[in-house]
């Protein structure tokens, strides 16, 4: 029997998904919201993190999977929800850990095969995703770079930014010029649109 913990912000989503996987035989599938996911994990032990990276919570994802995997003492492989649109969604997915990626354009059949590969620990990548996965490796940013400009999305100013990651405020002014040419934006908000709407933050 496979466990399944189905972490998703939208309750409706969240059920639908949950009621379907749960016909299966072989898995036995919980839902969570993003803020409940570790204890709820903890109790289920899964074997699967199933996740939406476009939620709202997905910010966290890299914590949440540490957390889970600390909090269970397994190793649950990751399967992301994604679409090839954000690209940075993907790059922050891979760089979490993630075994799957299924597109949300797919059907729940791929859906499913993707459970059952990385649950035996196989890669499971959907091929409509390839595309997303290209412009995710040529992110221009460094780490660095978009943690100033996650803070900087936040409304933070430059001098929050600079006490925050223990910079000067020069040093944040350099980076926020760095970003503005990388994403060819035309001033801060505009290079924060962009970002965004890539998934880099």
């Amino acid at each position: 029997m496979i466990r399944v913990l189905l972490v998703h912000d939208s309750c409706l989503m969240r059920s639908a998904l949950t009621a379907l996987l749960g016909r299966e035989d072989d898995l036995e599938v919980s839902g969570s919201s993003w803020r409940a996911a570790v204890g709820q994990g903890s109790t289920l032990r899964p074997h699967v993190c199933v996740v939406d990276v476009e939620c709202t919570g997905a910010a966290m994802l890299g914590p949440l999977i540490g957390l889970v995997r600390r909090a269970t003492g397994s190793a649950a492989a990751l399967l992301v929800l994604a679409t090839g649109t954000r690209p940075g969604l993907l790059r922050r997915a891979f760089d979490a850990g993630a075994l799957g990626y299924v597109s949300k354009d797919a059907g729940p059949q791929r859906l499913l095969d993707g459970i059952r590969k990385v649950a035996a620990g196989e890669r499971f990548v959907d091929e409509s995703l390839a595309f997303g996965f290209l412009q995710a490796a040529e992110m221009p940013l460094t780490s660095r770079e978009l943690s100033v400009l996650r803070l900087a999305a936040e409304g933070a100013t430059i001098a929050e930014i600079a006490r925050n990651l223990h910079l000067s405020n020069g040093t944040v002014r350099n980076y926020m010029s760095a970003i503005t040419r990388k994403t060819g934006a035309r001033n801060r908000v505009d290079a924060i649109r962009i970002s965004q709407h890539a998934g880099w933050v």
